[in-house]
């Protein structure tokens, strides 16, 4: 119930912000009429990323008008609550890659937020197990790019591994002690309770319809709301961040037709109610291509195990479905036997599943964060971030600061 009259007060505060600005007419050559509303920040999606980019933005630019509007009822309510929420290291990309930089400095401002703000978390630690001397070497070479990176792990045996889990089978392992858990649902609420706070606004069941250039003014937005009869707001913004997850290829392409294309890969979870207990996360090594990185255990800040994500390609962005077949639960078990044989059929139950917004088809190799001001197409003022996936999580204040930064230079 409160997150009800939560959500409906936010809209409330949007609507009353809405009418309550002096208006300055828009002279653009447009579609649209004159706008009803004008700022200086629109941030389109308000997942974690979305409101960790608005706590900034508000934190940092006192002056200017900053809110974050979502298409939902609630903010983060797809990829962003739909996730292992796992603090990762940054160990496993590409060295140069943006998703390497920003979930390293992301993992450090987080848990010193986290710290600060008191928020639920855990630095439980993770083991990457392999099973065979090739996954070994593949540990090995993790290991040197890990300290290359200036972040620590540590080479296990197998035995050591079995010592610190004994219900894993491991013919070595790698440790990443900086590894850990994070209540994603408790981080969110602080980041638009700052963003409040700030002086922000975070607009609720406000889905992006149309998006024009206003010349030197900015962007001509219409917004429309389910909520109230699919009534039309125009919103001038001098900037626009869109940070819409799984829609922001549709969301970028408004302003630049066909520029992007997102894949839609279902990751499933399964709960497991057995006696076992662990103390790490535990990991396989990873897919090739990175397009997961196993089906790995995680817990939960209550200490719930559960297992996965796997990786199917799917056409929709809503297809939550989690197969509950013979077939596919067996194809799970095995995997999740591979580095624990003790985990047992009839204790591992379908949970839920989540989709993370993929700029590499299936098959395809590794793609890399887009983050970018639109400047090659005369659109400066308007920033892309697309294919923020997995480690977006870890990485959202990162992120927050790599695009203050383009908007300083």
């Amino acid at each position: 119930m409160w997150v009800f009259l939560f959500s409906t007060i936010m809209y409330m505060s949007w609507r009353s912000l809405l009418r309550s600005q002096s208006l300055k007419q828009c002279r653009a050559f447009t579609t649209m009429r004159a706008p009803d509303v004008e700022v200086d920040n629109l941030i389109v999606g308000a997942g974690v990323v979305g409101l960790a980019l608005g706590e900034r933005l508000t934190r940092e630019r006192t002056s200017e008008t900053t809110i974050v509007i979502d298409k939902n009822k609630r903010y983060g309510e797809e990829t962003s609550a739909r996730n292992s929420e796992v603090i990762h290291a940054g160990i496993y990309y590409p060295p140069d890659s943006l998703k390497t930089r920003l979930c390293i400095q992301g993992n450090r401002e987080l848990y010193k937020m986290l710290g600060q703000a008191q928020l639920p978390h855990n630095k439980i630690g993770k083991l990457v197990v392999a099973q065979s001397p090739e996954q070994s070497e593949y540990l090995e070479n993790l290991h040197r790019k890990a300290s290359n990176l200036g972040v620590e792990t540590q080479m296990l045996t197998g035995d050591q591994v079995m010592e610190m889990e004994p219900h894993v089978k491991a013919y070595a392992g790698l440790l990443s002690p900086s590894t850990g858990i994070i209540d994603s649902h408790a981080y969110m609420d602080y980041l638009q309770q700052q963003i409040i706070e700030n002086g922000g606004d975070v607009g609720l069941d406000m889905a992006v319809t149309n998006i024009e250039s206003a010349d030197d003014k900015g962007y001509l937005l219409r917004v429309t709301s389910s909520s109230s009869s699919n009534e039309d707001t125009v919103v001038l913004a001098r900037r626009v961040f869109n940070a819409a997850g799984l829609h922001a290829d549709k969301v970028s392409n408004m302003l630049i037709p066909n520029q992007y294309k997102l894949y839609y890969a279902r990751g499933c979870y399964y709960s497991y109610n057995g006696p076992i207990r662990v103390n790490h996360l535990i990991y396989p090594c990873p897919a090739k291509n990175l397009a997961g990185l196993g089906t790995h255990l995680t817990v939960d800040m209550a200490g719930k195990i559960k297992f996965g994500p796997d990786v199917a390609y799917v056409d929709s962005p809503y297809d939550y479905n989690v197969p509950d077949d013979e077939n596919q639960k067996r194809v799970f078990v095995d995997a999740v036997q591979s580095f624990m044989p003790a985990i047992t059929y009839d204790k591992l139950h379908p949970d839920y599943s989540g989709i993370r917004p993929k700029l590499a088809g299936p098959g395809e190799p590794f793609r890399d964060f887009e983050i970018r001001e639109e400047k090659e197409h005369g659109h400066h003022n308007f920033f892309t971030l697309i294919g923020i996936e997995s480690p977006g999580l870890t990485s959202s204040l990162a992120i927050a600061d790599y695009v203050s930064n383009m908007i300083q230079k």
